[in-house]
C-alpha cells in the first residue's frame, strides 16, 4: 500500500515532463485520422496520465 502512495506522489512532478508528449501525440493522431476535438482531448489527457504513472513506477522500482 505505501508503494502506490509514493508512486502517486511522484506523479505530480512527472506531469511537467509528460504534458508536451501528450499534446504532440494528440496533434499527430488528429492530423492522421481527422479526430474530433473531444477525442483529441481524451487522447491527450489519457496519454498524459498513463505515461506519468509509468514513468513514476519505473523510477520508483529502478
Amino acid at each position: 500500500m505505501p508503494d502506490i502512495v509514493i508512486i502517486l506522489v511522484m506523479c505530480f512532478p512527472m506531469f511537467l515532463f509528460t504534458v508536451y508528449p501528450g499534446i504532440k501525440l494528440g496533434e499527430y493522431l488528429d492530423n492522421k485520422y481527422n479526430l474530433g476535438e473531444t477525442k483529441k482531448r481524451y487522447i491527450v489527457v489519457s496519454a498524459t496520465i498513463f505515461v506519468t504513472f509509468c514513468i513514476s513506477a519505473i523510477l520508483f522500482y529502478a
